[in-house]
């Protein structure tokens, strides 16, 4: 299965984490970094309304950004992950709260966790999670 990660709060983590494994070249298709919403719109093609009622911490958002950086990127597995980091509350979402999103074959989801820590901590935890989704889905597969 060729993957591809759409990241805003971890910002390439889980790229590179899916990167530092020996014969990664065999799945990983590419990944985006869209940490602002215009380059989740732009890039991504969420949709703009979406992100302006919801704003970016959102099931909705999570999942289109998945669906997006599969259709983008031409793979079979799309993953993202979306949240508020801190130290600040982000779009009205407490800090740690993240959203990753997956789309495959078998459709798109998306799952909301509540981390606690500091903003490194909420990182690492979100990509953890994220690579988590991934593994589940591609054992589904």
């Amino acid at each position: 299965s060729r993957i591809a990660a759409a990241e805003s709060l971890t910002a390439g983590m889980v790229a590179a984490e899916l990167g530092s494994v020996a014969g990664a070249s065999a799945v990983l298709q590419g990944g985006v970094v869209a940490y602002q919403n215009s380059v989740k719109a732009a890039v991504l093609s969420v949709d703009r309304n979406l992100l302006a009622e919801a704003g970016s911490v959102d099931a909705r958002v999570a999942e289109e950004m998945a669906a997006g950086v599969r259709a983008l990127l031409g793979a079979d597995i799309g993953v993202s992950t979306t949240g508020a980091a801190g130290p600040e509350p982000h779009d009205g979402k407490p800090v740690g709260t993240v959203f990753i999103g997956i789309s495959g074959p078998s459709g798109t989801r998306s799952r909301e966790y509540l981390f606690a820590g500091d903003r490194s901590s909420i990182r690492s935890q979100a990509c953890s999670a994220a690579l988590e989704q991934l593994a589940q889905e591609l054992g589904a597969a």
